[in-house]
């Protein structure tokens, strides 16, 4: 509770973790533009097809008790619209993550998010990694992530959880080169 009062008026990006506030970096101008261009996809492709909610920045998921997360964009099916509340979720069915460069963010990202979104039942998880250029789709199977498939400029991203979505790679990576120059 004392996390959630926090948060509701902070400016700042904080994830709770273990009892313990955990300080997001603040996004760069090709984290956001990599974050815009994923959201865009995806909502107009749920909004077409009347499926559910997509969201970026903000929507706070509680992914264990004592666990709280911030995904850069998240889709949740209609039919589960029973864990939305108005300031933390109980779940989401996809959520997408960009990487940081910084390499504890990296590693958040990569393993503990990876094992907090698993044990949550995330059914689907997005690794953006500009850096590499790489996307990355985990699928969960039997509680645990499999990769889905890993994904270059070159190629099209595909969700198995969301028949005919799928992401540019290179389209993604240029829109974000765009803004580094």
């Amino acid at each position: 509770e004392e996390y959630l009062e926090l948060t509701d008026h902070a400016n700042r990006r904080i994830e709770f973790t273990n009892g313990r506030l955990e300080f997001l970096p603040m996004p760069t101008l090709v984290h956001e533009t990599l974050v815009r261009f994923l959201f865009l996809a995806l909502y107009h492709f749920v909004d077409s097809k009347k499926l559910g909610e997509v969201f970026s920045n903000g929507i706070r998921v509680r992914v264990r008790p004592d666990k709280i997360r911030l995904p850069d964009v998240l889709f949740l099916h209609k039919d589960h619209y029973h864990v939305r509340h108005s300031r933390v979720w109980d779940g989401a069915d996809l959520v997408m993550e960009v990487i940081s460069d910084d390499p504890k963010d990296r590693r958040r990202d990569y393993e503990t998010k990876l094992a907090d979104y698993a044990g949550a039942g995330i059914a689907e998880y997005w690794i953006i990694d500009y850096q590499r250029k790489r996307i990355i789709v985990h699928c969960l199977d039997q509680g645990k992530y499999a990769v889905g498939g890993e994904y270059s400029p070159g190629q099209r991203a595909t969700s198995d959880l969301l028949d005919g979505f799928s992401i540019d790679a290179s389209a993604l990576f240029t829109a974000a080169d765009n803004v580094s120059e």
